[in-house]
């Protein structure tokens, strides 16, 4: 068994929703990135501890939160020691649009964990993209690099596309599988 974390910041609720999801599936522990950019002393050393690593971050104006860049600055100390070399890591965006930029989010996210030296898992699920598809159906949103979430503008927290919340189980899954053959 790895010891997996899902660090994330949710502005609203959807992405936390998301980040739930995926603790579920990777049996994990969640740390919310606070509304200020913040985590504990004690998330810190969680972090630093654990196997695995799965980044949850909104798509605000095509990129990360300013919380989670605040965060992804903070963990520069951790760089320099490389005391994140060859962990694990995934990662999550969740936006009200189909596609908007969620991919520059993600691709920011691979690229800290691979600034850390890590390792990135994909997504693994092929893309439910047939005509007979629909928002309940995993990966419907097509994603590959990472899990791609959505939630609606005006919906509330319980508005997460059902598809998605599926994906995002079956990804944490994948990276705690992954973390523990690694391990092993």
């Amino acid at each position: 068994m790895s010891k997996v974390l899902v660090v994330y910041h949710s502005g609203y609720g959807h992405t936390k929703m998301v980040a739930e999801h995926v603790a579920q599936g990777a049996e994990a522990q969640l740390v919310a990135i606070s509304v200020d950019g913040e985590i504990t002393e004690a998330e810190w050393a969680a972090l630093d501890d654990a196997d695995a690593i799965i980044f949850g971050t909104p798509t605000y104006m095509g990129n990360v939160s300013w919380q989670f860049k605040k965060f992804a600055d903070a963990t520069s100390k951790i760089w320099f020691t490389r005391g994140w070399q060859d962990k694990v890591f995934g990662g999550f965006t969740n936006s009200a649009s189909p596609n908007g930029d969620k991919q520059v989010t993600l691709i920011t996210l691979q690229t800290l964990a691979s600034q850390h030296g890590g390792i990135w898992v994909s997504l693994g699920i092929p893309p439910s993209n047939t005509l007979e598809a629909t928002s309940g159906d995993p990966n419907n949103l097509g994603g590959s690099v990472g899990l791609l979430a959505r939630a609606p503008a005006n919906a509330g927290v319980d508005g997460v596309q059902k598809g998605d919340l599926l994906t995002a189980e079956r990804y944490g899954r994948r990276v705690a599988d992954i973390a523990a053959r690694l391990k092993a």
